[in-house]
């Protein structure tokens, strides 16, 4: 089997924030190097919301990058380090004001491997409580409650894009979630 590994030989770090920019040069297998450009990200969380009569809570949000308002699933970044059962319970009570009594993973996943170090971690929260929101200062989101039926199909006619949203709700689909 052959060996596709590449090993990095010179690490430049071009912005250092919440994520990190890096620009490395790396030794091809065939002896060659070459230049990657990547964004070093410290992870995220996902939850799938749902609600007793198969409905499913998403949060409304404008996304500047792509320029529309999404219905996405709740979500954040991890801070370095952070728990990440206790950055879902934030990221759901912040963005949708519910709580969970019970939460679990339900799957984890490179959304763009090719450019980013990214790995979401998706849980299903059930057992669910209104609550109020706490949004960050910079955050502005709404909670949208729908059917997990109706989601779908804003999935298979290109309503809902976010991949993070899309690969949630098709498991659900595919391990009869409801």
């Amino acid at each position: 089997m052959a060996d596709f590994t590449e090993k990095c030989v010179r690490r430049r770090e071009i912005y250092r924030g919440s994520v990190n920019f890096r620009v490395d040069r790396v030794r091809l297998p065939n002896g060659r190097t070459a230049i990657r450009e990547f964004t070093d990200h410290p992870g995220a969380v996902a939850v799938v919301p749902l609600l007793p009569g198969g409905r499913v809570v998403l949060v409304r949000q404008f996304r500047y990058p792509v320029g529309v308002v999404t219905y996405e699933i709740p979500a954040g970044k991890l801070h370095r380090g952070e728990d990440r059962l206790l950055c879902v319970r934030r990221e759901l009570k912040e963005e949708t004001g519910f709580t969970a009594r019970s939460v679990k993973p339900l799957l984890q996943f490179w959304p763009t491997p090719a450019f980013a170090n990214e790995l979401i971690h998706i849980y299903l929260a059930r057992g669910l409580k209104p609550g109020a929101m706490n949004p960050d200062e910079d955050e502005f989101v709404a909670p949208a409650v729908l059917p997990l039926a109706r989601a779908l199909g804003w999935v298979y006619s290109g309503r809902i894009r976010d991949s993070k949203t899309v690969i949630a709700l098709l498991t659900c689909k595919a391990r009869g979630i409801k």
